[in-house]
């Protein structure tokens, strides 16, 4: 979530609401299946393995919607293999990209905001920005692992609409959006869906948050075809440890196969993260996807992974990097599971294998002012 300011966030601005930043993030991951496509199957953001890849690199501006200026904006442009997964495969009655989808994956941010001053403040949001639905960003300096979860990679990153946010008190905000679709970019129909998010902070230490979305995502916009979607959060912090849960469910009725079969998926993942001392922190993050008709990953496929993290934080004035050793282990059940490894079952085909072990080195520099 990224309208404006998150809910419970106070801008650190003193003199000016103007902020700047940019953002380098390399990595060099080990698979031990050693692919000879150095490919990860099934994942998104960082797709690359055993190569260094340069998974992000982004600069934006901003300026912060506040009581003593209304007004606020987001740009930024970004590239990287990470951005490459944003831009959807063509898939007659499901997905077609939107014209030029290649070029508008660079842009990060393009929007202008406006609080309006009625009761607790209305903020009004427009044009490209951050999905309001996820606990992790594409982003991986803002999460508390390095890689992000299957079901992270698998829910949108960005959208493309209007949404309103509006504080109903100091533990309850509601969310309200219209957007072009699941996948931003690309453009099935010309419907709008539909989204809501409600956060609610029972306690200081303790975020409860439900997302929702409703729309046509295929050609067909009947709406005994609309998608549904529902991503839920709870999340708890004090002092140096972070916890967390996330819990996500779909399902539509594919209109382009016979009989119209309904499709489903469902994930979950635990985060977990202690700072030990200093800039030295470790992070825990078990998973599991389940795709069972190969609607969303593109395989009828059960996928769970365990993440450990190690992350040393370096800060200096507006500048930090973060240098982050994880190791994954990856495993791929079900009619079309597997994940890419040495060698060929026939010419030009892939070999599959169950399983794969990951063993990762990273480091993002960022400034942020």
């Amino acid at each position: 979530m990224n309208l404006g300011l998150a809910f419970g966030e106070e801008s650190s601005a003193s003199s000016s609401e103007w902020r700047y930043g940019a953002m380098v993030d390399l990595s060099y991951a080990l698979d031990f299946n050693f692919p000879d496509n150095h490919r990860w199957r099934s994942k998104g953001t960082t797709p690359r393995v055993n190569e260094l890849a340069p998974n992000m690199v982004q600069g934006y501006v901003r300026k912060d919607v506040s009581e003593r200026s209304s007004w606020g904006m987001e740009l930024g442009l970004q590239a990287g293999y990470d951005t490459n997964a944003l831009v959807p495969d063509f898939n007659p009655g499901r997905e077609k990209p939107v014209d030029g989808a290649d070029t508008l994956r660079h842009i990060s941010r393009a929007n202008a905001s406006y609080l309006i001053p009625v009761g607790n403040g209305l903020t009004l949001t427009g044009g490209l920005f951050n999905s309001y639905i996820g606990y992790q960003s594409i982003y991986s300096k803002n999460n508390l692992n390095y890689t992000r979860s299957y079901m992270a990679d698998n829910a949108p990153y960005f959208m493309f609409g209007l949404g309103a946010q509006y504080p109903l008190s100091d533990t309850l905000q509601l969310g309200l959006y219209i957007i072009n679709g699941y996948n931003y970019l690309s453009h099935q129909n010309n419907q709008p869906s539909y989204g809501t998010q409600v956060i609610w902070k029972p306690a200081s230490r303790l975020t409860v948050t439900e997302n929702l979305y409703y729309g046509p995502d295929q050609s067909n916009t009947a709406i005994e075809f609309w998608r549904f979607f529902s991503d839920s959060i709870v999340e708890w912090k004090d002092g140096p440890l972070t916890l967390a849960a996330g819990y996500d469910v779909g399902t539509e009725q594919a209109a382009e196969l016979p009989g119209h079969p309904r499709t489903f998926w469902t994930a979950a993942a635990l985060y977990a993260r202690w700072n030990l001392s200093g800039p030295w922190s470790v992070a825990l993050r078990p998973e599991f996807y389940w795709d069972r008709n190969g609607r969303i990953s593109g395989s009828e496929q059960l996928l769970i992974a365990l993440t450990t993290t190690l992350e040393y934080k370096w800060t200096h004035s507006w500048q930090s990097a973060l240098l982050r050793l994880e190791h994954r282990y990856d495993e791929s059940s079900g009619v079309g599971g597997g994940f890419f490894k040495d060698g060929e079952t026939s010419p030009g085909v892939p070999g599959l294998a169950k399983e794969q072990h990951l063993l990762l080195f990273s480091v993002v520099w960022s400034l942020d002012k």
